[in-house]
């Protein structure tokens, strides 16, 4: 996953969740999340249940950020982010220099 707009690498490859049990789980759990994981359909998450704070940030259908939680809590709930289709949970620190406008190429980096 890559910030086009800052030319960053944000993530080598992430987790796909796009089921209704795989959007449930999600990434709860786990002291490590690896390369983090993409949500869709999603517009909005809950941290309950998580080990480790998370960077997250939601898209749109193109793939612009819409918001960016930076070191999201454990057990909190995010409002709903209107026009998101997908949301990225990646490690806290993951998206620091990203915000709401940057474009996003979701594909896996080699």
């Amino acid at each position: 996953m890559f910030n086009r707009t800052r030319e960053e690498l944000l993530s080598p490859g992430a987790e796909h969740f796009d089921t209704f049990s795989s959007r449930l789980i999600g990434l709860m759990g786990r002291a490590d999340i690896g390369d983090g994981a993409i949500i869709e359909p999603c517009n909005s998450i809950h941290s309950c249940f998580m080990r480790v704070p998370i960077d997250v940030a939601f898209l749109d259908a193109d793939d612009r950020v819409l918001a960016v939680y930076s070191a999201f809590p454990t057990w909190r709930f995010t409002p709903v982010v209107r026009g998101a289709r997908r949301v990225v949970e990646l490690a806290a620190g993951r998206l620091a220099r990203t915000v709401a406008g940057d474009q996003i190429d979701r594909r896996p980096c080699a």
